[in-house]
């Protein structure tokens, strides 16, 4: 996982760079547009969807693979999903009508017969059962289609490598906070230790951290801010007594520091962040 933590800069390098031969068939603007994934996927296809509507790009939904309403009108379907094999988002390509472009690693697999159009991401797939580097250069890709330059948020996640964790592991929890597109960001995060060190954190819409969720932050605990934090909110968390984890970084690098927390609290925990309980690459129903 560190391996493949490490790596991330050069990937969205690699597909901001080379943009024209992967997003030709990404959707265009002011086209109508869900966006769908599973576990970590959803999450990046939260965070697509958001900054998509932002950038006046169209109207964009995003769901989980299970979640998504039957006879809702799209112009398109993005479909994000490592392994090709997640049941939920196969099925959704098989019964809708609607055109589907599935972004994926794993060449031959059945995301590649049934989409309309594939993405293929080999070159970031993983070893690691958690996922990092495919969701982030994914989410890299579909940032790059929207028009923004990752020049820096990629010399951000290079920066994001050196930053010392060892403290950042030693936080008995940690709530993450996003707005808008960095609410999926929020979610990934805490996914990330969750996986890797099953640990206890939360994620929330940094506006909506108030509204009950700030209950539990004390001396001890973090609350991480991905992006502009509200205005009020860093002094409302600084009286609590938790720790405030908010790095002056794009907030995709953030991510990165936070997968390397994730990792850092897992080897300390003697778990390997590499093979967690109960969890495979895919999930396949019977």
């Amino acid at each position: 996982m560190s391996t493949e933590i490490a790596t991330q800069p050069d990937l969205w390098r690699q597909v901001a760079d080379g943009f024209a031969q992967y997003g030709g068939a990404l959707p265009k603007a002011g086209q109508r547009v869900a966006a769908v994934g599973c576990g970590t996927s959803w999450f990046m296809a939260m965070a697509y969807a958001a900054l998509r509507e932002d950038l006046g790009q169209g109207e964009t939904d995003a769901f989980a693979g299970s979640e998504f309403p039957a006879g809702r009108a799209y112009d398109a379907i993005v479909v994000i999903s490592r392994s090709g094999t997640t049941t939920e988002v196969l099925d959704l390509i098989r019964q809708t009508d609607l055109p589907t472009i599935a972004i994926t690693a794993t060449p031959g697999s059945p995301i590649v017969e049934l989409a309309d159009h594939t993405i293929m991401l080999d070159f970031a797939d993983e070893q690691s059962v958690v996922q990092t580097r495919f969701a982030t250069t994914t989410l890299a890709l579909l940032r790059a289609s929207l028009g923004q330059d990752l020049t820096q948020a990629a010399a951000d996640a290079q920066t994001a490598l050196t930053i010392d964790v060892d403290d950042l592991a030693k936080l008995e929890q940690v709530t993450y906070l996003g707005t808008r597109w960095t609410v999926g960001l929020a979610h990934e995060a805490a996914l990330k230790q969750r996986e890797a060190a099953s640990a206890w954190t939360e994620a929330y819409p940094a506006m909506d951290y108030r509204h009950g969720p700030i209950a539990i932050a004390q001396p001890g605990r973090g609350v991480w801010i991905f992006g502009e934090p509200p205005v009020g909110l860093l002094d409302d968390v600084a009286a609590t007594g938790a720790t405030v984890v908010h790095h002056d970084l794009d907030p995709l690098a953030s991510l990165v520091v936070a997968q390397r927390v994730a990792v850092a609290k897992s080897l300390a925990l003697g778990l390997n962040p590499d093979q967690p309980r109960s969890l495979s690459r895919s999930v396949i129903l019977g």
